[in-house]
């Protein structure tokens, strides 16, 4: 057989359930695998005694030989976002504040993914707080991508994503505020998934102000994509604003021949890309075109600044509020990192007034975007506006000659669609001059997160770039 840790999520856990493999087997190949890689990127952090785990695969496969089978995930190794709580592991939320914080509850997507049958051996690594797109943070350092160590791996599912690159997960959870699941993705030939709003679930305390961000799944494939979201989402009485469950396996590959799809670019030269970026994009448009679709150039119709100044108001006024209690302690504060620091002072000069002409801007983007896919099927955008930068770089200061004049300007290319809820598929686009991995986004209408997954797996069969791992 093929190397375990080679398989898709999805062969994996036939595999297991065939008893072709067992659950050790597969612990012990995936344990063996991360204690020569993961020290090289810093992808999981926390990891749990190899012998306990080793313990709770056997209990595993009891419970196959019984005939009990908790779900797809039965067996199968998964390592949590450090930004989401799993009950009785370690969350620090990269932050030295909470470095010794250990739940007693899970928040309700890690919930079913226990349930799911998986086996929780550490966390991945995120950046402080979650804020920024490189994972690194004061108390486990950086995460290094895979294709290149001297590069990040994004963020702020970075973890997540180096961890598959590298076959050292299965399958991995992330979140979404600012293309948390869609910039790393693309920086490590892997795939994520922002869904819907409401689509997964969870324990916010900000039910009702924070939709900005979601939940979601990353793989290596979109089945594999497509098996974890069937896990994570579904209604919750806890989480008012979620959505009921959509059935989104046994997905099949679109009809390309009838589609109509809008490529939004750099907005008409509004966004600053990277050298050579735009191209690789440009060039994965030609896939669709290969498969009968048409493909058209959008030009802009709405102010593209005043979405950003939209965006930077909804993100500092959530920001500011969900960190006050940290911000007031003058012991704490000192422990915050400076971009949380600008994100909170700004949040805490924002009047009602700001915030309600905010959400009217976010409202008029929405009605936009309608008219668009009164025209399209789909958009698609690049997942970034550079290729994976020096690891030792906070984020890039510039781009093509423009200077970026906040810490997440460069991510600026994600907003759009985390504005309004959109389900977005983050795609591999291929790889730079330099051999680094870079990736489109293909956005859908409001809640057709099924449909999108169905135009990502037509995209993957017609191209090979998942298949090219890096070497170690």
């Amino acid at each position: 057989m093929t190397d375990i840790t080679s398989l898709s999520a999805t062969d994996l856990s036939s595999a297991i359930h065939r008893r072709e493999l067992t659950c050790v087997a597969v612990m012990q190949a995936y344990l063996d695998r991360i204690g020569a890689i993961n020290p090289v990127i810093n992808a999981i952090v926390n990891l749990r005694d190899a012998d306990a785990l080793i313990s709770e695969a056997h209990a595993a496969d009891r419970e196959l030989i019984e005939g009990d089978s908790r779900g797809f995930l039965h067996g199968m190794p998964f390592a949590i976002k450090d930004l989401s709580e799993a009950k009785g592991l370690p969350c620090t939320y990269g932050s030295p504040l909470t470095r010794n914080f250990v739940p007693d509850f899970d928040d309700i997507h890690v919930g079913r993914i226990r349930a799911a049958g998986a086996i929780f051996i550490g966390k991945t690594n995120v950046p402080e707080k979650g804020l920024g797109s490189h994972s690194y943070n004061p108390i486990f350092g950086t995460t290094r991508n895979p294709y290149d160590r001297t590069k990040s791996a994004g963020g702020s599912s970075g973890g997540a994503a180096a961890g598959l690159a590298a076959r050292i997960l299965p399958l991995a959870d992330g979140s979404d505020m600012m293309g948390s699941l869609r910039n790393p993705a693309g920086f490590n030939n892997v795939i994520g998934f922002r869904p819907s709003f409401g689509r997964v679930p969870a324990l916010d305390n900000e039910i009702y102000m924070g939709q900005l961000s979601t939940n979601g799944p990353m793989g290596r494939t979109v089945a594999d994509v497509a098996a974890l979201l069937d896990i994570q989402s579904g209604y919750d009485f806890r989480d008012p604003l979620s959505l009921p469950k959509v059935d989104v396996t046994w997905i099949k590959p679109l009809d390309a021949k009838r589609l109509k799809i809008g490529w939004l670019g750099d907005y008409g030269g509004y966004l600053p890309f990277g050298p050579g970026m735009l191209d690789l994009c440009e060039q994965a448009l030609e896939t669709f075109r290969s498969l009968g679709a048409s493909v058209e150039k959008v030009e802009p119709a709405f102010d593209m600044a005043r979405l950003w100044t939209g965006w930077k108001t909804m993100r500092h006024f959530l920001i500011a509020n969900s960190n006050a209690a940290d911000y007031a302690d003058l012991e704490r504060r000192a422990a915050l990192k400076p971009e949380l620091l600008w994100e909170i002072e700004n949040g805490r000069d924002l009047r009602a007034a700001d915030v309600h002409a905010a959400s009217v801007i976010r409202s008029d983007w929405y009605r936009h975007v309608l008219d668009l896919f009164e025209r399209y099927d789909f958009l698609i955008l690049p997942s970034a506006q550079v290729f994976p930068f020096d690891a030792e770089q906070h984020w890039p200061k510039e781009i093509a000659g423009r200077g970026m004049d906040t810490y997440h300007r460069w991510m600026e290319v994600v907003i759009g669609p985390s504005m309004i809820g959109l389900p977005v598929a983050a795609l591999p686009a291929g790889f730079g001059a330099d051999g680094l991995p870079a990736g489109i986004q293909i956005i859908g209408p409001p809640r057709a997160d099924r449909r999108v997954l169905e135009i990502a797996l037509t995209y993957e069969h017609a191209t090979d770039w998942l298949a090219r791992t890096p070497e170690f």
